[in-house]
This record gives C-alpha cells, structure tokens and sequence, in this order.
C-alpha cells in the first residue's frame, strides 16, 4: 500500500480532527469548515482506496484480503457517515462526532498498512 498517500490521510484528518476539537471545546456546532475538512478527508481515502485496489488487480495483495477489504469498506464509510451524524446533531456534539471520526482515520490507516506488510506465518 502507498505510505505517502497513507501518510496524506492521516495528517489531513488529524488537521480536521484538531479542529473539530477546538469547536467542541469552544461549544460550537459543526461547521462549514469542519464538513470541507471531512470531505477532502474523504477524497484523500477515495484515492488511497483505488490506489490499493489497482496494486491488488496487479497481483501485489495482502495476505488476508476479506480483513483488509473489510477495513477498507470501514476506513472508506467513516467520513460519510461522521458527517451525516454531525449535521443530525447541530450542538457540540456534533463537533464531538467529526472529533471522533477523525482520530478513527489514522488508526485505520495503520490498520490497513499492518494487513498489507503482514506475511503469512
């Protein structure tokens, strides 16, 4: 997997994570600027996404392909599903969500680059 691209995505949602937290320190609702933040999360993980998946149709694939699949569908499906939480949610705590989401991203980034390397024993 590409660690360049993983390392995009996880600086990125660290940045938008860092800055949801603020809002829900300060007490404020998610805004504008959290739901952009999530979303170019979300396009950095649509690129890592094809990425692997090309190396995969190429032959390069990790050991255990259905866990890493379903990590990616997890990894793919979680900035979509924090923000639609978040605008449910127009208090604090939707700022809390996005926070949560976010710090998830990178934590799936090293899930998925683990299941990658893994050799089989």
């Amino acid at each position: 997997m590409n660690e360049t691209l993983g390392a995009v995505v996880t600086v990125a949602a660290l940045a938008v994570g860092l800055l949801c937290l603020v809002a829900a320190i300060r007490n404020r609702p998610p805004d504008l600027s959290q739901f952009v933040g999530a979303a170019l999360v979300e396009v950095a993980a649509l690129v890592l996404t094809v990425v692997a998946v090309v190396a995969m149709i190429g032959g390069d694939r990790p050991t255990e392909v259905g866990t890493f699949v379903g990590y990616l569908f997890t990894f793919l499906a979680l900035p979509p599903v924090g923000i639609a939480l978040a605008r449910l949610e127009p208090t604090r705590w939707g700022s809390v969500i996005l926070t949560v989401a976010m710090l998830v991203m990178p934590v799936l980034v090293a899930r998925l680059n683990q299941i990658w390397e893994a050799t089989g024993a």
